[in-house]
C-alpha cells in the first residue's frame, strides 16, 4: 500500500489569530454576505415623517423587488438586496411619487432621506422600470438573476437545479453531462460564495452536493474581471444570496410535491418567520428518480439515485450596527451508476455526504466604514462502491473512499472616502484531504501485452510479458502499460492499494480602491496568494487587477475594459494520488518512479465589453475575453466510472465571447436571450490522473469543453396578480469536441453496442448488433457525431465533434389555481424538457468526461401550497 504522511501546519492558529485581531480592533452589518441594505426615513417638504408609505425597490431585468412600508416615524429598511442596480419607488397619499435609480454593492448601507412633494393632481404609481434605468457602471462582466426567473425555468434536473439556473443563465457557460458545466472554455473552474462564505471545490451530484434552488434569492454570475476577494477557481465566480426571514412581517412559507417520468418524485418544504432584529428560514428538499444521472445510452439503465438537502439561515441584527447570521447546511446523494449496454453486470454506486456550518457577523462602524467577519467550516464524504464480484465489473473494478474538510476565515474592510472606495481583507484556509483507492483490471484484452496477428489483443492469461509473445507466436502490444501490468486481476495481479492524508494550505491577502467620478468608474487592485499543496509544492503569486468603465449618458451606453492576473489552485478531488502518479498517469510509470505533483498555475486574463439600453425596454450586454493559463487544468476520467483526477496541461489559450440580450417586464412578458463561444486551445503534456491523455507533448489541440456556440432563449409571461404563467426555454449548441475519437479509422473499433448507440453506418447502412461495422470501403457516417477522416482530422483545427443540438422545453402553470386573495394559494406546474424528445449526446469517449446522453424528454408535475 502506498502512503502520503500528513504534514503538520500551524495555520490553524494563524486563521483564529487573524479572527481575533480584527475582532479587537472594536471595529467588529446589516446585511450580510453578499447582500446590502438601504434604509431611510420619509419626510414632506416640511421636515414632517410621513408614516404607511409605500417603498418599492426592483431591477425590471434581473427580475427582483422587494416592497415595505414606512412605520409611523417614516422609517424604512429593505435588507438581504442582492447586489446590482437598482430602480427605487416611494408613493404615498396626496404625495408626488419619488423614483431615483442607485446601485446596492455588498458593501456600506445605503440611507436616504426622502421628501415628498404634494400632489397637485391625482398621479399614478408605475413600478416598472426601464432597462436605460439600471445600467451598470462595471468594469467587470456578469449577470444578475432573481428567484423569479430562474423558479419557473423548465427543469427535470434531479439533484442539479442549481447547475441548470447557471446554464440557463450565463452566455459563457457550455453545458456537460450531470450537471457539470464549462465556463469561459475552462473545465469547472468555478467558484461559489454563499452568503460569504467561499467555495472553490466541485459543487455537481458526482462530486459532491447542490444547495437546493428553493434556498436561493438570487445569483450574480460574473465572468469578466475577477475582483481581488476572489482567488482559486475564477472562470465563473458565483455568488448566492440565500433566502432570509429578517424584515418578514409575517409567518411565510410553502409545500411542495412533484412526480413525473423515470419514477421522479419528491418534494420540498419551506418556512420563514422573523422581525426587524430576528428571522429565520428553513429549507427541506427531497427527490429520488429512475435517472439521476446521464447516462450512457440513451435509455438509463442501473440509474437510480435519490437526494436529501436541509438548509437553514437564521439573522440577529440586535442594534443598528451589528448583525450576525448563521448558515447550516446537510446534504446527501446517493447513486447507482449507470450502465452501458456492455457492462450489464455491474452494480456500482456511490454516496456523498455533506455538511457546512458558517456563521457571519458585519459590524458599521461608521456611515464609511464596515467589516465583515466570515469563518466557515464544510466537509465532504464521497465513497465509491464496485460490484460484490469484482470481474462483474469490467474492464476494471475500483472503489474509493475521499473525504475533503475545507475551513478557514475570509474577513474584510470596507471604507468610503469621498470619491473612493476601499476594500482590502484576508482569505486564509486549510482543506485537509483524505483519501482510500482501489484499482484491479478485470478483462484480460484490456492491458494485454500481445496481439493476435488481426491486431486484437490476447486474452490468454498466461502472457504477463512482452517477452511472452514471440514464443507463443503473437505480436507486441505497443500499447501495452507496463505500471499496470501487476494491478492485472486475470492474470494473478493484485489490486492497486493507495492511502494518504494531507492538507492545503492557503492564505490570501487583498485590496482594491473602487474610484467613481461622475460616469467613469476604475478599479485598481491587488491580490497576493500563498499556496502550500502536497510535499514538495508551494507558490507565492502577486496579482495586479484593474478595470475601468465609462457611461456614455446621451446613448445610455457602458464602456468597459479590465485586466486581471490570477493565480489557478488544482483541484483538490483526488489531488494526492493524481500527483503522485507522474506525467502520463499510473499506465506510464510504475507508481511512483516519476511522481511529479499538481502545481498551481497563473493566468493573465483580458476583458472587453459594453452595455447598450435600447430604449426602455431591451439591454444588451457582451463581453470579449481572452485567457493565457501556464498549468490548465481539467479533470481525467477513469474508465466508465464517476471517478475522475485532476490532471494538469502544460498551457491554454482560450478566447471567445459571450453576452445576453434581455427584455424588462413588459405587462408580465419578460425574455432573455444568452449567447457565446469559446476556442479553447490546450498544449501538451498532461501530468497526473491514471490513463495518459492528450498528445505526449507541446502540439496543440482543441479540448473538450471547446464549443464554437451556443445559445440559451428564455420567455415567460405571466397574468396579472401572480396567476397563470407559461414559460419556454430553447436550447442550441454546436457540440463539444470528441476527444476519444481522432477520425473515422477508429470508428470500425468500437464495440457493436457503441457503434448502435451512435447510429453508426457504412455508405448509410446502420450497424446493427448482430452485424457490426468491421470494414467499410464508402463514407462512414454517424447521427449523433461529426468525424473527420483520417486525411482531414486536425486534432486543433478540424477535431470530431458532438453533432450541433436543438432542446425545447416548455412550462405551464399557476401560482393562484384557485384565484384566492391572500397569502394562501395553491400553486400547481408542468414542465416538460426535451420537447422533441431529440437523441444526442454531451459527449462521446471522452477522456475527461465519459459518455453521457441527453436526457430524453421528460414531463414533471408540481402540486404546493404557498403562505
Amino acid at each position: 500500500m502506498t502512503k502520503i504522511s500528513r504534514v503538520s501546519f500551524s495555520w490553524p492558529v494563524l486563521v483564529l489569530s487573524a479572527w481575533a485581531v480584527l475582532a479587537a480592533t472594536n471595529l467588529v452589518a446589516q446585511s450580510l454576505g453578499n447582500a446590502g441594505t438601504l434604509e431611510g426615513v420619509v419626510t414632506d417638504q416640511s421636515g414632517a415623517t410621513v408614516g404607511k408609505a409605500s417603498i418599492h425597490l426592483g431591477n425590471p431585468v434581473s427580475g427582483y423587488r422587494q416592497v415595505v412600508s414606512s412605520d409611523k416615524d417614516g422609517a424604512f429598511r429593505l435588507v438581504n438586496i442582492p447586489p446590482n442596480q437598482y430602480h427605487l419607488q416611494v408613493e404615498a397619499p396626496g404625495f408626488r411619487a419619488f423614483t431615483q435609480d442607485l446601485a446596492i454593492r455588498r458593501a456600506l448601507p445605503v440611507q436616504l432621506k426622502i421628501s415628498l412633494e404634494l400632489a397637485t393632481s391625482k398621479t399614478t404609481l408605475t413600478v416598472e422600470a426601464g432597462g436605460n434605468d439600471v445600467l451598470e457602471t462595471n468594469p467587470s462582466a456578469h449577470t444578475d438573476v432573481d428567484r423569479n426567473l430562474f423558479s419557473k425555468l423548465p427543469n427535470t434536473d434531479p439533484g442539479g437545479g442549481l447547475s441548470q439556473a447557471i446554464t440557463n443563465s450565463s452566455g459563457g457557460v457550455v453545458a456537460d453531462g450531470n450537471g457539470f458545466f464549462h465556463p469561459l472554455g475552462d473545465h469547472a473552474q468555478v467558484s461559489f460564495v454563499v452568503d460569504g462564505q467561499p467555495i472553490s471545490d466541485q459543487q455537481s451530484k458526482v462530486f459532491s452536493t447542490q444547495l437546493p434552488t428553493s434556498a436561493i434569492q438570487s445569483l450574480e454570475l460574473i465572468s469578466g474581471n475577477p475582483s481581488p476577494e476572489f482567488g482559486d477557481k475564477t472562470s465563473l465566480v458565483v455568488e448566492v444570496t440565500t433566502r432570509s426571514g429578517l424584515g418578514a412581517s409575517r409567518v411565510f412559507g410553502s409545500l411542495d410535491s412533484s412526480f413525473g417520468s423515470f419514477g421522479t418524485g419528491g418534494g420540498s418544504a419551506a418556512l420563514g418567520f422573523g422581525s426587524a432584529r430576528l428571522g429565520n428560514f428553513t429549507a427541506l428538499d427531497g427527490v429520488r428518480s429512475d435517472r439521476f444521472l446521464d447516462s450512457p445510452e440513451f435509455k438509463a439503465i442501473h440509474d437510480t439515485g435519490n437526494n436529501q438537502t436541509i438548509f437553514d439561515r437564521l439573522d440577529f441584527q440586535p442594534n443598528g450596527k451589528d448583525a450576525f447570521h448563521l448558515n447550516l447546511f446537510a446534504a446527501r446523494n446517493w447513486i447507482q451508476i449507470p450502465n452501458s449496454y456492455d457492462q450489464l453486470t455491474q452494480d456500482q454506486r456511490q454516496r456523498v455526504l455533506t455538511w457546512s456550518v458558517a456563521p457571519a457577523h458585519q459590524h458599521t462602524i461608521n456611515s464609511h466604514a464596515l467589516l465583515t467577519i466570515n469563518p466557515y467550516i464544510r466537509k465532504d464524504q464521497f465513497t465509491y462502491y464496485g460490484s460484490r464480484d469484482p470481474f462483474a465489473d469490467t474492464p476494471a473494478t475500483q472503489s474509493q473512499s475521499r473525504q475533503l474538510l475545507n475551513w478557514g476565515l475570509k474577513a474584510d474592510m470596507v471604507v468610503a472616502k469621498g470619491r473612493h472606495q476601499f476594500k482590502f481583507g484576508v482569505d486564509a484556509k486549510q482543506t485537509r484531504l483524505h483519501e482510500i483507492f482501489g484499482f484491479g483490471i478485470t478483462d484480460a484484452t484490456f492491458n494485454s501485452p500481445c496481439l493476435t496477428h488481426d491486431g486484437d489483443p490476447s486474452d490468454d492469461t498466461d502472457l504477463r510479458k512482452l517477452s511472452h509473445c514471440k514464443s507463443e507466436d503473437l505480436d507486441e502490444n505497443r500499447d501495452f502499460s507496463a505500471g499496470l501490468a501487476p494491478y492485472d486481476l486475470t492474470r494473478a495481479g493484485r489490486m492497486f492499494a493507495f492511502r494518504a492524508a494531507h492538507s492545503i494550505n492557503q492564505m490570501a491577502l487583498y485590496g482594491v480602491d473602487t474610484y467613481t467620478h461622475g460616469n467613469f468608474v476604475a478599479t485598481l487592485g491587488f491580490r497576493f496568494d500563498s499556496y502550500r499543496g502536497v510535499p514538495g509544492v508551494s507558490k507565492i503569486e502577486p496579482q495586479p487587477r484593474v478595470g475601468v468603465a465609462y457611461k456614455i449618458a446621451r446613448t445610455n451606453t457602458v464602456l468597459r475594459a479590465a485586466y486581471a492576473r490570477t493565480m489557478e489552485t488544482p483541484f483538490n478531488e483526488n489531488l494526492l494520488l493524481s500527483s503522485a502518479t507522474g506525467a502520463g498517469g499510473l499506465a506510464a510509470n510504475i507508481f511512483g518512479s516519476a511522481a511529479v505533483p499538481i502545481r498551481p498555475g497563473f493566468r493573465n486574463q483580458f476583458n472587453t465589453g459594453f452595455q447598450q439600453a435600447i430604449g426602455r425596454f431591451v439591454l444588451v450586454d457582451a463581453d470579449y475575453f481572452s485567457k493565457y493559463t501556464h498549468n490548465a487544468y481539467d479533470f481525467g476520467t477513469l474508465l466508465n466510472t464517476t471517478i475522475t483526477f485532476p490532471i494538469s496541461w502544460n498551457n491554454s489559450k482560450v478566447t471567445g465571447f459571450s453576452g445576453r440580450v434581455s427584455t424588462t417586464n413588459l405587462k408580465g412578458f419578460i425574455a432573455y436571450w444568452n449567447f457565446g463561444h469559446n476556442r479553447a486551445r490546450f498544449f501538451g503534456p498532461a501530468n497526473g490522473g491514471l490513463i495518459p491523455s492528450g498528445p505526449p507533448d507541446s502540439s496543440a489541440f482543441l479540448i473538450d469543453h471547446d464549443q464554437k456556440f451556443q445559445s440559451t432563449v428564455n420567455a415567460r409571461y405571466q397574468r396579472p396578480k401572480n396567476a397563470e404563467w407559461v414559460s419556454f426555454t430553447y436550447r442550441y449548441d454546436s457540440g463539444l469536441v470528441v476527444s476519444g475519437i481522432a477520425d473515422t479509422s477508429e470508428m470500425l473499433d468500437l464495440t457493436p453496442n457503441q457503434q448502435v448507440s451512435i447510429g453508426l453506418a457504412c455508405g448509410g447502412t446502420l450497424a446493427t448488433v448482430a452485424r457490426p461495422l468491421t470494414t467499410c470501403t464508402r463514407a462512414i457516417t454517424s447521427t449523433l457525431l461529426n468525424i473527420p477522416t483520417p486525411s482531414e482530422a486536425d486534432p486543433e483545427r478540424n477535431p470530431s465533434r458532438v453533432k450541433p443540438r436543438h432542446i425545447f422545453n416548455v412550462g405551464i402553470g399557476t401560482d393562484n389555481l384557485l384565484h384566492k386573495e391572500g397569502h394562501r394559494r395553491i400553486t400547481a406546474a408542468l414542465e416538460i424538457t426535451n420537447l422533441s424528445n431529440k437523441v444526442a449526446v454531451y459527449n462521446f469517449l471522452s477522456t475527461f468526461s465519459g459518455t453521457h446522453f441527453l436526457q430524453p424528454r421528460a414531463a414533471i408535475a408540481r402540486v404546493g401550497f404557498t403562505f
